[in-house]
């Protein structure tokens, strides 16, 4: 696609931006920013400039003087949000506008953000990892079962052309508490490694930790474990990790999770050519 990209910047200033540039060794003259929250002088300047994209970051700190409350609200982010999409489609202007999201992962704000637009992404990853996955929920004019897993490096986001082989940890040892599993992300299956540990409690309540999976998912599949299998966890502290940080919700990985508390608590080595696969219901 060629022609000018307008940058409209509500967080970072010029000078932000130009670091991050520089870094990303990324110069042409096609680029041009612009530092500012209100929507009248942004669509002054896309109506003036004309680029053949829009990236707004973020919608939730642009504001319209015609609403009194505060940038962010809900009333706030529709009408912004209302705003650009009416001159961006009469202009035939490609926008991705940026959007903050929750504890949970949604987008902070209103529902109706979503409904109004033609595709929405979400980029998921912890922020001591470097992984990150780009998945679709949303595509009017495609499928939406289909995600990308890519490196933050130092010259932005790398593709990883094989996911499996960094969701795999590369140690020799086979320690207790470690199972291979089978997940699929859209489309593409993965094999990714899960984790358990188990120890005394010194409390009186045993914690469950889960990072990765669902928490309350956790705790049923304990309480599976205990009752199906005679495995008393009731003075057991246990912490299911799922490596590189992403997360899982297949329940194909039920049986794996299972497996992976039990090997710890046994201290019993699964074997790394093993694969896990199953729902517990």
């Amino acid at each position: 696609m060629s022609g000018k990209v307008l940058y409209v910047s509500g967080e970072e200033s010029a000078e932000q931006i130009k670091i991050r540039a520089d870094r990303l060794k990324i110069n042409n003259d096609d680029i041009l920013f612009l530092g500012e929250t209100d929507i009248d002088i942004i669509q002054e300047q896309i109506l003036s400039i004309n680029p053949k994209l829009v990236i707004i970051d973020s919608i939730q700190t642009m504001y319209s003087d015609e609403i009194t409350s505060a940038a962010g609200t809900v009333s706030q982010v529709r009408e912004i949000t209302a705003r650009i999409m009416k001159i961006c489609k009469t202009n035939q202007i490609t926008t991705i506008i940026i959007g903050h999201v929750t504890k949970e992962g949604n987008i902070a704000g209103p529902r109706v953000l979503e409904h109004m637009v033609d595709t929405v992404l979400y980029i998921e990853g912890e922020r001591y990892f470097s992984y990150r996955i780009l998945r679709g929920v949303k595509n009017r004019f495609g499928s939406t079962n289909e995600v990308g897993m890519f490196e933050m490096q130092n010259e932005g986001m790398i593709e990883i052309t094989n996911p499996s082989s960094i969701l795999i940890s590369d140690s020799d040892d086979n320690p207790p508490g470690s199972v291979i599993v089978a997940s699929m992300e859209g489309t593409r299956p993965l094999l990714i490694e899960l984790q358990a540990l188990t120890s005394h409690t010194v409390f009186g309540l045993p914690r469950r930790t889960a990072n990765g999976i669902d928490y309350n998912r956790l705790t049923l599949l304990m309480a599976v474990l205990e009752k199906k299998a005679g495995i008393n966890l009731s003075s057991q502290d246990v912490y299911l990790n799922v490596v590189s940080g992403i997360k899982i919700s297949e329940p194909a990985i039920d049986l794996g999770v299972l497996v992976c508390v039990a090997s710890s608590y046994k201290n019993i080595s699964i074997p790394k050519d093993l694969l896990v696969i199953g729902e517990v219901r």
